[in-house]
């Protein structure tokens, strides 16, 4: 499942975005400046507009900053649109906002303009599709790492943590140090749904292990700033770690650059959400795949086939929604530890491994 590093984007402003975004409510249109258009649509210029189609799925997607090519978590949507386009025929438009203000204009121009589907990725849109949804009930919608409750919208959910504890296994094996450590991007419960995962995985592996963390930033731009990645992965380098599960966004790829510029140390990345491996080849043990492009996909061919039944999905361990990555660029690095890895997933699966979920820790603590 490689990736193909030079997927390209425009660079806008968020200011550009936000002001172009309020156009297109103004005038109830989605041209081409409104949205970044995939190369599907690049090649026929002449079915560019949503509602030109004769019959063809039409698509919106809304990303966060970071964009389709962040090699992660937004990526791993992209591909699954795409699959939808080569298998499907439906059409995508995009548009990745540079803050939480620009969601509800983006999901909302979309519903306007009339797309039958769309498609908002990440948690952080959640308010912004509360108060859209409702009001395009001819709409359908769907949302990842979010739960909406509505007629029209499925969310889509993974378990985080049974696939971080997997990981963080693993890397309690595999580190020599007994120190491993965690970035993430910004610090919400989803998060931190990681780390604790992460953290007693490696911790179930070798009781001695020290994990240490740290998180990006405060806001959206936490997801797309590899410069303060790499700078604490280089601290945490610093300080022992010889692996280092990344949770990030883009910014997990200034993670993967402190492992590679790493000299005379055996230091190791772990990927996340999509297939990472390629990034760094034999420096990469394995990645946490999520397989957001799958849940895209589904959702999509359920539209196409007036299927669609919204509503939560959950993806997991069992049904392979979350794993971790094996291939050409990782086989040797994890082959010693395979045997474990595959014994403790059917522990999980079956139950007889509990995996801490930091979402049942916060319902669990009482109200001050």
């Amino acid at each position: 499942m490689q990736r193909n590093p030079s997927l390209a984007r425009s660079r806008v402003t968020g200011r550009w975005i936000i002001g172009v975004l309020a156009g297109c409510l103004a005038f109830g249109g989605l041209g081409s400046a409104c949205t970044k258009k995939s190369s599907t649509e690049n090649q026929d210029s002449k079915t560019a507009s949503a509602d030109s189609g004769q019959g063809t799925l039409q698509v919106g997607l809304v990303l966060d900053k970071g964009g389709k090519d962040d090699k992660s978590f937004n990526t791993a949507a992209w591909e699954g649109t795409q699959r939808a386009v080569r298998e499907l025929g439906v059409k995508v438009k995009d548009v990745e906002a540079p803050d939480d203000a620009a969601f509800e204009p983006a999901i909302r121009t979309f519903a306007e303009r009339g797309l039958p589907l769309v498609i908002s990725v990440g948690f952080a849109q959640a308010d912004a599709l509360k108060k859209v949804a409702p009001q395009f009930p001819n709409t359908k919608f769907a949302i990842v790492d979010a739960e909406v409750d509505a007629p029209n919208v499925a969310s889509l959910m993974f378990a985080e943590h049974e696939g971080s504890y997997l990981v963080g296994y693993l890397a309690g094996l595999a580190s020599t140090s007994k120190t491993v450590g965690f970035v993430g991007g910004m610090e919400t419960a989803l998060i931190r749904r990681f780390l604790v995962a992460y953290e007693a995985g490696a911790r179930a592996a070798n009781p001695q292990v020290k994990v240490l963390h740290n998180f990006v930033g405060i806001n959206m731009t936490a997801w797309a700033n590899p410069t303060r990645g790499k700078e604490l992965a280089l601290t945490q380098i610093g300080q022992g770690a010889d692996i280092i599960f990344q949770a990030a966004g883009a910014s997990g790829l200034g993670v993967f650059d402190a492992i590679a510029d790493t000299k005379g140390k055996s230091v190791f990345g772990i990927g996340v959400d999509a297939n990472q491996n390629w990034i760094k080849p034999g420096k990469i043990i394995t990645s946490m795949l999520k397989r957001v492009d799958v849940a895209v996909f589904d959702v999509i061919r359920e539209v196409a086939t007036q299927k669609f039944v919204p509503g939560v999905r959950s993806f997991g361990l069992k049904d392979k929604g979350v794993d971790y990555a094996v291939d050409e660029h990782n086989q040797k690095l994890i082959e010693p530890h395979q045997a474990k890895l595959e014994k403790l997933r059917e522990d999980i699966v079956a139950g007889r491994v509990e995996v801490p979920d930091y979402y049942v820790q916060m319902k669990a603590k009482p109200k001050k």
